[in-house]
């Protein structure tokens, strides 16, 4: 991987994984454009363990809160956590995901424009309730069920989350910031299981260590950036032009796999 490419990877995982864009998605289609084909998870969840950096740095209030009596949002934490976890590994047990997006990019267009939908309608909840409800047990497993939709390249995990965290009325702040502490265990997860594949395979035989390092620093500036500005637009609740971003970014995979 050339050094401009692991920049470029690294502000793009920075931003999507709190943009509702679906970092996962537009990874996977920069390393198609580019030609990537090796070690790719593992630049993936390296990527993604520098955008845990901004989380604990943006939210170390919410993150010591988790270990307080009577650890109420730590529980939630866990049911949010399980329904992703059982996707997870269901899917790497039984269906490779990668491998199918892999060898189908345009499947990306299909995904993307159904995140796109999704912030399209979860502006339109946002706005709507007036009546907001606090995390439960019965909200956190609501966003729970979102984020394990959001195990799906092209379908943003944040967006996912959020739009459960409006179906379920949820008051846009704690939506916001459970949201993003939600990433943490999820990411931790995939980077274990990929470290023990590298212990028991042959992964990281031909791993470039300088453009990995500048591209996990790139994902964590970029990631610090996209985590405040996502905190303000929570506020609002205006996504309609993530959702149009989507759109064109579908359009354009759409045109470049076919052009190929």
């Amino acid at each position: 991987m050339e050094i401009w490419q692991a920049i470029v990877l690294g502000a793009v995982q920075g931003f999507a994984e709190f943009l509702p864009i679906s970092s996962s998605g537009h990874l996977l289609l920069l390393q198609n454009w580019f030609g990537i084909h090796d070690n790719v998870l593992f630049y993936s969840v390296m990527l993604h363990l520098g955008t845990l950096v901004p989380v604990v740095v943006v939210l170390w209030k919410q993150i010591l809160e988790l270990f307080k009596k009577p650890f109420n949002k730590f529980l939630y934490l866990v049911i949010a956590t399980v329904p992703a976890g059982i996707v997870g590994i269901i899917f790497a047990k039984v269906i490779d995901l990668d491998i199918i997006f892999e060898k189908n990019v345009w499947l990306l267009s299909i995904t993307f424009l159904i995140t796109a939908g999704a912030m399209l309608f979860s502006e339109f909840r946002a706005k709507k309730v007036k009546a907001h409800q606090p995390l439960t047990p019965k909200t956190a497993l609501y966003m729970g069920l979102g984020q394990a939709v959001g195990v799906v390249s092209g379908i943003s995990r944040s967006g996912a989350t959020l739009t459960a965290g409006n179906i379920a009325k949820v008051n846009r702040e704690d939506n916001a910031n459970f949201t993003f502490l939600m990433s943490i265990p999820i990411i931790l997860a995939a980077a274990f299981l990929e470290g023990l594949d590298l212990i028991t395979g042959d992964g990281g035989a031909s791993i470039d260590l300088i453009p990995l390092l500048l591209g996990i620093l790139t994902a964590m500036v970029c990631g610090y950036i996209a985590i405040r500005f996502m905190l303000k637009i929570i506020k609002k609740a205006n996504y309609k032009w993530f959702s149009l971003y989507l759109v064109v970014i579908s359009i354009t995979n759409l045109i470049v796999y076919f052009v190929r």
